[in-house]
Order: structure tokens, then C-alpha cells, then sequence
């Protein structure tokens, strides 16, 4: 699933196979690009912050650096070609960008979102608004256990989504810590130590993302079934009790409210009645019932 780690080693990617080379020919394939053109611009790396990738050109003639900013969401990809190769047939209406390169490969950007063109000194434009991320060197954890505290009554779980206090954790991360953390999904934020959260956060988003074999492996063990804690184990139980998992339902187009698992176990605390926005809840033995929302929904993403 595309979360901070995720676009920060598709930037590292990007950046072996494109770093130096020259657009010779760009093809943007959405409305508000439509009428732009990168070619004869030099691909000078790429940067992240939490689950916004940016690509940096060089200046051009009297025309200033550039960036280009995507987000992959959750069907967002890049795909590099070399000379001769061809996209799958029923890829082809997903691309959004083309880049032609000066060797003669070909770059495709496939459904992605939020495309944005702008002079790389105004990229505070698109990402200005996002919390501190474990994996910049601007990291700055006491400006993220800051963020997190300004609504201590907010659900842990909701707090971790929330980009502007703590950018790059996703679904998996915000339920795999919750778990660690030992308490509910839903217990307020200001009720955990948010320091030794943040700590924990920022160690396991930058253990997923540079070290081998480790990629979104929270127990330690990369085995599949065997890699999470409680995400994805209603059926095979918490990996510490082996009790029951229970899930709550996404509240479909609400980032506040994914879908969320947990141990009641291991996790005691209010349950998902005490989320920002929705209801329904299932258990992985059979029980729950929904109840009405409390509270209503976060912001921007």
C-alpha cells in the first residue's frame, strides 16, 4: 500500500533511472497540464515529503527550475520503458504524464493524481501544509508531538492519518501502532505518551524504508500472514494472543476513517462508536454493532 516508505523508495528508484537525463519530448495527459512541456529540461532528482512525490527539472533558458508534483493514492505508479517496449494495452488509458528521454527510454506516469507543475521554489504551494516526516532531514520531532497534542481529544488512530501533524503514516502504520502503543484505535491521543509515539513512528517508517527485506514488516518476521501484528489477521487472530481480531469498516471517501484493526485484547480502550465520522464495525468472531458518529471529520489530506 502506497504510504510514506513506499513513495520514498519509488523516489530512490526514480532517481537511478532518470537522474541526468534529458526530457526530449513530455506529453501531460490531464486537463490542467494539458498545455505544458517539459522537454529540453534535465531530470535533477526527486524528493518526498510523507506521500507526495516531487520531480525536479533544471532551468531552461530564462524559465526557472520546475517541479512536478503527483500523488500515488492507492493505484498510482511510475513505469520506465526502454526503447521498443509498449505499455499493456489496458494501461494506456490510465497514463497521465509521458516522458521521452534523451537515451531513448520512455517514462509513463499511471493514474496519478494531483498532478501539479510549479517553480521548484514554490513547492511550499503544494506541501507547505504537512507535518514534519521521519524520512527528511528536516525531521523535527517536537513539532510533530506539538501538532498531534493540539486536539488531544482526537482518536489516536485518526491523529496518525492526519498529514498536517505527522506526514507519511497510512492505514497500516496507524493501526500497527495503536496496537504496539497497547491501547485502542479510538483512545484520544492526548491520553498516550505522543514523545514515545512519535519515536516508535519515525523508527519503524525509516526501518521500512531503507533496509532490506524490512518494507511494511512490523513483527520483524517478513513472512506473509506473519508480518503484521493485527492488519489484515481477522482471520488468523492477533499475533500476540491469538484472541480474536476485530475491523472496522471504512467510511468510504473519508481519510479520518479507514478501515481499522485491532486486539480488544491487547487494545483496551473505547471502541470505533468514538470515531471522527461513520459507523459499522464487524469482529473477526462475530460481534459489534454500530453506533452513531460523535465527532465530524479532519481536513485535507
Amino acid at each position: 500500500m502506497p504510504e510514506g516508505d513506499s513513495v520514498w523508495k519509488l523516489a530512490r528508484r526514480l532517481d537511478r533511472q532518470l537522474v541526468g537525463r534529458t526530457v526530449v519530448r513530455s506529453d501531460f495527459r490531464t486537463p490542467a497540464l494539458a498545455t505544458r512541456d517539459v522537454s529540453g529540461r534535465e531530470v535533477v532528482g526527486h524528493d518526498t515529503h510523507g506521500k507526495h512525490l516531487l520531480t525536479r527539472f533544471s532551468a531552461l533558458g530564462d524559465s526557472p527550475p520546475a517541479t512536478l508534483h503527483s500523488h500515488l493514492r492507492m493505484d498510482g505508479s511510475w513505469s520506465t520503458l526502454a526503447p521498443g517496449k509498449r505499455l499493456p494495452g489496458g494501461v494506456v488509458p490510465h497514463v497521465r504524464l509521458v516522458l521521452a528521454l534523451d537515451d531513448g527510454r520512455t517514462v509513463h506516469g499511471i493514474r496519478l493524481h494531483d498532478l501539479a507543475l510549479v517553480p521548484t521554489d514554490r513547492e511550499a504551494d503544494l506541501v507547505g501544509h504537512l507535518g514534519p516526516d521521519p524520512l527528511r532531514d528536516d525531521w523535527d520531532p517536537e513539532e510533530a508531538v506539538r501538532r498531534l497534542l493540539r486536539e488531544p481529544a482526537t482518536p489516536l488512530v485518526t491523529a496518525l492519518l492526519d498529514q498536517r501533524s505527522l506526514a507519511g503514516l497510512g492505514n497500516l502504520w496507524a493501526n500497527e501502532l495503536a496496537f504496539l502503543t497497547g491501547v485502542s484505535p479510538w483512545t484520544p491521543v492526548g491520553e498516550v505518551d505522543v514523545a514515545r509515539l512519535v519515536e516508535r513512528a519515525a523508527t519503524m517508517l525509516r526501518h521500512s524504508a531503507t533496509v532490506d527485506g524490512a518494507y511494511q514488516v512490523t513483527t520483524g518476521s517478513p513472512v506473509r500472514g506473519d508480518d503484521h501484528w493485527v492488519t489484515g489477521r481477522q482471520r488468523q487472530g492477533c499475533r500476540r494472543c491469538r484472541g480474536p481480531v476485530s475491523v472496522s469498516a471504512e467510511v468510504p471517501g473519508d481519510p479520518a476513517n479507514r478501515r481499522t484493526w485491532w486486539c480488544p485484547a491487547c487494545q483496551p480502550g473505547p471502541g470505533p462508536e468514538m470515531r471522527v465520522g461513520g459507523s459499522g464495525v464487524r469482529r473477526g468472531a462475530g460481534g459489534g454493532q454500530p453506533r452513531r458518529p460523535t465527532r465530524s471529520s479532519t481536513g485535507r489530506r
